[in-house]
């Protein structure tokens, strides 16, 4: 082969393996993170919560179906989902069948796009447009998804709030529906926290600065969120290409400090992103981003707590 051709053709041979790996290896190698976050007054003993996030499930992924159901292994003591379960009309039954075990514990949910709409073909380069044009496609069973969990005791936390009792301490939830929507109304559920609670936690889909900061304005210890994938595709040395929303590229991805103490919010803010289990089933690709859950081990705020990078 002429040398002029060889380069051209190894980058061809490059591109084509990272593909298949991408499509083929990472998209199903279903990862378990760890954090420990120190939100808990003192001198309480740990409390955990499993966080799942876009799952984007379809009726023939039974490997993720069993990976999601074993993690009720782990033990949680709380198990919070915050949204983009659905990736087709046939859905429903294998996302509850994912977390058939999981119903059981103390549960809290909100609802997101892929909740509501189905996935659709897309240009890919959008994403690198804050202002593209989004169109929906056809309405989801969402509401055999809400009832499903609801049936089982969960909370949904879509624009409104809950108290949940978990492991004798009493947690303050609020949520709002998807703001990539624009369906969330924080108006709705605004207001001081309370001080009482144990833990002041908040749920939202999309990690969106203006509504990442009213829950931190209001108090909230922690905030748990999905929808970046992590970016999906990203680049060693360098991150996230995309977050497909307004959140920073560094954050698009696990355990950050959002808010430091401040005046009405006097333990400041902590924001867990997770990179989610799924992908469109129009774009079924990761790269140095696997799937993943968080196992998140809240301690006592006075605890020293090394490093935001997960075991796991």
């Amino acid at each position: 082969m002429r040398p002029a051709l060889a380069v051209p053709a190894a980058v061809v041979g490059a591109g084509l393996a990272a593909a298949g790996y991408a499509t083929l290896v990472e998209r199903v190698h279903w990862t378990l993170r760890r954090f420990t976050v120190p939100v808990l007054p003192p001198g309480q003993r740990p409390l955990t919560v499993l966080h799942l996030s876009d799952l984007h499930m379809t009726a023939a992924q039974t490997s993720k179906r069993d990976w999601v159901a074993a993690l009720d292994a782990l033990d949680p003591d709380l198990v919070v989902n915050t949204g983009d379960n659905l990736a087709g009309h046939d859905t429903v039954p294998i996302v509850l069948a994912a977390q058939e075990p999981l119903l059981d514990r103390p549960g809290i949910f909100c609802l997101a796009s892929n909740d509501y709409y189905a996935p659709r073909p897309k240009n890919p380069l959008k994403y690198f447009k804050t202002d593209h044009k989004r169109v929906h496609g056809d309405e989801l069973p969402w509401r055999d998804l809400r009832r499903g969990m609801l049936a089982r005791g969960w909370h949904d936390v879509t624009n409104g709030t809950a108290t949940v009792q978990v492991d004798g301490r009493t947690i303050a939830v609020r949520g709002v529906d998807d703001p990539h929507l624009q369906r969330d109304d924080y108006d709705a559920v605004a207001g001081p926290t309370d001080p009482t609670a144990d833990l002041r936690l908040g749920l939202v889909h999309s990690p969106e600065p203006r509504v990442l900061d009213r829950f931190a304005s209001d108090g909230h210890d922690l905030v748990l969120s999905g929808h970046t994938h992590g970016g999906q595709l990203r680049v060693p040395f360098y991150g996230a290409l995309v977050t497909n929303c307004g959140i920073p590229r560094d954050q698009a991805r696990w355990l950050h400090r959002w808010a430091e103490p401040a005046p009405g919010n006097v333990h400041g803010t902590w924001l867990h992103v997770s990179a989610g289990l799924g992908t469109s089933p129009y774009a079924p690709y990761r790269f140095c981003c696997p799937p993943e859950a968080t196992l998140l081990t809240l301690v006592p705020r006075d605890t020293a707590v090394e490093s935001r990078q997960p075991v796991g």
